[in-house]
């Protein structure tokens, strides 16, 4: 069995790219930064740009800024707030991903006009608007989750430093999530494979203490409905060896890049103070596989804040998707088995769980010969594995595109019963 975990196949089955000029996958680089002009030069951005076009945003911070307590809230206490949550997928983290698994492939290709919206719609979304996170409050969403690459627009010369227009426009986003009054989690996404493929772990390192310095020096103002999630699914990933063919690590180097990395992640992070000092932080499990993570092989950070960490990992049910046994009674204990490990793992010892990224839709091919009868179709599987997920504590975040479950035109999920199902689990945790 590949160490990759299957989620990883699941995130990719769900990005639906159809646009010529990119793909689902990210991939490598190299080189070393200089932490402190980087990050300088992005705060000073942050300071002097202007306000966004969103009614009531804040540069420097946001409309919720006083709604919450950050010193005195737990994980725990975020997790009961956050409910059910969606991604905003195909958008920040699309990037030029032709030939991107090759060792040919050392920089990001610039796209159209080079500008934000350029990458913003390379994988077929529209361009994201107030409107657009406005209705997935309305629909009972009050999680979205922003994934980002970062190497968009930024220059090929070693430095890492972060355009500034780019994480304007992350902001702008960022800024639509606080007048919406939802949590708004941002990471690094596909963007980690880059790095992560091309260097060492010391480079690693250097380079993602440097990135996450930067996002969190021009963040550090903003209130705790802004939450930071080190990476996305390739901790613990395969890197290129001498002869350009990616390839496994040892098991035990992978364990040792996940967990140092994630403590780099939070170290950067803590190190700008400011709402940093006490923001909730997600740190991401190996390959965000279940399985992996809830081994004794994986060490949460240490941190200087109190109770201010959760886990990320993602898909409950993945081996279940591919194996085509949705529905039947191999699903229904393959669920349960997951959910323990992670119970017993983290939230036993007061450590939330954040599935960062769930599945939208269950196609008719994915089901088992013998699905159950109140399982037999995609809502009545979605809401049991939502009211499964809610019932253990933790914050299930579906993985949608454009035009998927959730209409970013009609600002509304394009099922009515999905959206009965949405619907009922988000009163039930009001």
């Amino acid at each position: 069995m590949r160490k990759r975990s299957i989620a990883a196949l699941a995130a990719a089955a769900f990005m639906l790219i159809s646009v010529s000029g990119c793909a689902q996958e990210a991939a490598q680089s190299g080189g070393a930064s200089e932490t402190e002009s980087a990050a300088s030069n992005v705060q000073s951005a942050a300071q002097d740009s202007s306000q966004s076009d969103t009614q009531d945003s804040a540069p420097n911070g946001d409309t919720q800024q006083n709604e919450e307590n950050m010193s005195e809230m737990t994980a725990n206490d975020y997790a009961e707030k956050m409910g059910i949550g969606l991604n905003l997928g195909n958008t920040m983290e699309a990037y030029v991903a032709d030939n991107c698994e090759k060792a040919s492939y050392t920089w990001i290709p610039e796209r159209g006009d080079n500008t934000p919206q350029d990458y913003e719609t390379c994988w077929g979304a529209v361009v994201t608007t107030q409107e657009v996170i406005d209705g997935m409050k309305a629909e009972g969403f009050n999680t979205v989750r922003i994934p980002v690459f970062w190497g968009n627009m930024m220059k090929d010369d070693g430095s890492y430093t972060i355009n500034e227009e780019y994480i304007g426009r992350v902001r702008e986003i960022v800024d639509y999530c606080m007048n919406a009054g939802v949590y708004a989690v941002i990471n690094i996404h596909h963007f980690d494979e880059f790095i992560i493929r091309r260097n060492d772990l010391e480079s690693c390192k250097k380079i993602f203490n440097n990135l996450w310095t930067q996002i969190a020096e021009y963040f550090k103002d903003y209130s705790g409905r802004l939450i930071f999630e080190g990476f996305n699914e390739y901790l613990g990933g395969q890197q290129f060896n001498d002869s350009g063919v990616l390839t496994d690590m040892p098991e035990d180097e992978a364990f040792e890049m996940t967990n140092t990395l994630n403590q780099t992640f939070v170290d950067a992070v803590r190190a700008t103070g400011g709402n940093n000092a006490e923001r909730l932080l997600i740190v991401s499990g190996y390959w965000t596989n279940i399985d992996l993570t809830t081994t004794d092989k994986f060490i949460m950070p240490n941190d200087t804040a109190k109770d201010k960490l959760m886990v990320s990992v993602h898909y409950i049910d993945n081996a279940m998707f591919w194996s085509n046994q949705i529905g039947g009674q191999a699903w229904l204990d393959y669920i349960d088995d997951q959910c323990g490990k992670l119970k017993k793992k983290f939230t036993d010892n007061g450590i939330p769980v954040f599935v960062g990224e769930t599945t939208a839709i269950y196609p008719s091919e994915r089901f088992a010969g013998n699905a159950l009868d109140e399982y037999d179709d995609s809502s009545k599987c979605l809401e049991y594995l939502l009211d499964t997920a809610t019932d253990y504590g933790f914050i299930p975040v579906i993985w949608d595109t454009n035009d998927n479950m959730y209409s970013r035109t009609a600002y509304r999920i394009k099922s009515d019963s999905d959206r009965e199902v949405i619907k009922e689990i988000s009163d039930k945790l009001k």
